[in-house]
């Protein structure tokens, strides 16, 4: 038997009910049988069917009739019609009423062996989608944005006040606060969740690629549009378009988008016809784009457009309750994904983890997580396994102190001043990937400073 799929047969003459039923079965088919409309209502009632294969001129409840009745009960449920006197108005409503399609006698079987296997295909297809937005739907609960302290409070309060509207909305906050995973729970717990959940990054594209990512081109608009293409936007019709990084946008783009929030339609680059959309628009930033404005960075029209409901997502560090909820959070997923029985995080360790000032947030915490989980061999975390830069955590003010008093022995001071410039070296590189750029950045240094000084603090091997 190739499969089990449940299939459903109505017809009201037994030779063509009896004949089908046979070659369904050596097909691989479970297939259950009955002889009137009426008799295949009951039974759709009592059990669920993939396919339901109906002759549409039946005595009583007719094919159409059944096809309505299954289309309001199980809308996933594929409808095959079967007649005899096929014309262009009995086919046209069979189609305008759900069918998948119709087949008219006299048929070869392989005709019908083919239209079920394509029917079931759909079928399967259909459940699988709506299992992933269901997985999607529970993925992005709002009960799943860790956060039990008053900070995180206040956001779900807010968010579950605008979940239901089509509010513009900019969520504000540092990199690794998870602004698009907000943005992401907004949308999958909204009246839009069965539409498209597009995301784009401003900043990372190209701003000369920017435009046609957001907006589409038509063919020949430019060197390598060789084909008309859909943007950004189009994607999102009837749906949400997350915009990430909206400060880095170009003053040019910053004009259109003001334009398509304005009027709720787009023209692609190089054409000319107006597309009228319906999306609702979610936009986030670390920057401070009030002071962007101010300096002339950022159009102050837009910024009114995009900032119609704010929301300011804290930094770790400002709710630093929430972090020992977050690292058994991580430290659970680490340990499945890896398959791994679940390890416990000592006293210290844990210590160490709530006095740290998480410049990446609750990112660079789930990184932390996951790399102490692969390096560490035993059943638990114990502060020798964090990574060194958590060992110099022993604050909550903002910047690294050095409280200990001179010792009357007195100390070695290039030797510390040098040690302290290598972890800090350490912890700039793991933070920004190994990006040299990134990592002077955070330091305060320019690149080339930073490649001197890792070169002579023998860091260049690392």
């Amino acid at each position: 038997m190739k499969n089990l799929s449940q299939i459903l047969l109505i017809d009201d003459e037994a030779d063509n009910r009896e004949a089908l039923s046979l070659l369904l079965g050596q097909a691989g088919y479970r297939v259950q049988t009955a002889s009137s409309g009426e008799e295949g209502l009951e039974i759709l009632q009592e059990n669920p069917f993939e396919v339901v294969i109906s002759d549409l001129f039946l005595p009583g409840v007719s094919g159409i009739e059944i096809l309505k009745k299954v289309k309001e009960d199980s809308p996933f449920t594929n409808v095959i019609l079967i007649t005899g006197h096929a014309s262009a108005e009995t086919a046209v409503e069979a189609m305008k009423e759900g069918a998948f399609d119709y087949i008219t006698k006299p048929f070869n079987f392989d005709q019908l062996k083919i239209l079920v296997e394509k029917a079931l295909e759909k079928s399967r297809l259909v459940s699988e989608n709506l299992y992933l937005r269901q997985q999607l739907r529970g993925k992005y609960k709002f009960a799943n944005i860790i956060g039990h302290g008053l900070a995180m409070q206040a956001v779900f309060s807010r968010l579950e006040k605008i979940v239901n509207t089509d509010s513009t909305i900019l969520i504000l906050g540092e990199s690794g606060t998870g602004k698009e995973l907000v943005a992401k729970a907004v949308h999958f717990n909204s009246p839009r969740r069965e539409k498209p959940f597009v995301a784009i990054n401003c900043g990372a594209i190209p701003a000369e690629l920017l435009e046609s990512e957001l907006f589409g081109h038509v063919r020949g608009s430019f060197t390598g549009a060789v084909s008309d293409k859909p943007g950004k936007f189009e994607l999102a019709n009837r749906g949400t378009i997350f915009l990430d990084e909206i400060a880095t946008m170009p003053m040019h783009l910053q004009m259109k988008l003001l334009r398509v929030l304005q009027e709720q339609e787009i023209e692609r680059v190089g054409g000319s016809r107006r597309i009228q959309l319906n999306v609702r628009v979610i936009s986030a930033t670390n920057a401070d784009l009030e002071k962007r404005v101010r300096q002339g960075q950022f159009r102050d029209d837009l910024y009114y457009r995009l900032n119609v409901i704010p929301i300011v997502l804290p930094p770790l560090r400002d709710r630093r309750e929430d972090i020992p909820l977050l690292a058994r959070h991580f430290l659970q997923k680490s340990c499945k994904d890896m398959k791994r029985p679940l390890m416990a995080l000592s006293r210290e360790a844990m210590g160490a983890l709530e006095n740290y000032q998480w410049p990446g947030n609750v990112r660079e915490m789930e990184n932390v997580i996951e790399r102490t989980v692969a390096l560490t061999d035993g059943e638990s975390i114990g502060m020798h396994d964090l990574p060194p830069n958590i060992d110099l955590s022993d604050t909550a003010g903002s910047e690294p102190t050095l409280d200990a008093p001179l010792p009357e022995t007195g100390i070695n001071l290039p030797e510390m001043v040098g040690d302290i410039e290598r972890r800090m070296i350490a912890q700039a590189l793991d933070l920004s990937g190994g990006v040299k750029a990134k990592a002077a950045v955070l330091l305060g240094l320019n690149r080339t400073t930073l490649v001197e000084k890792i070169k002579r603090l023998g860091m260049a091997g690392d």
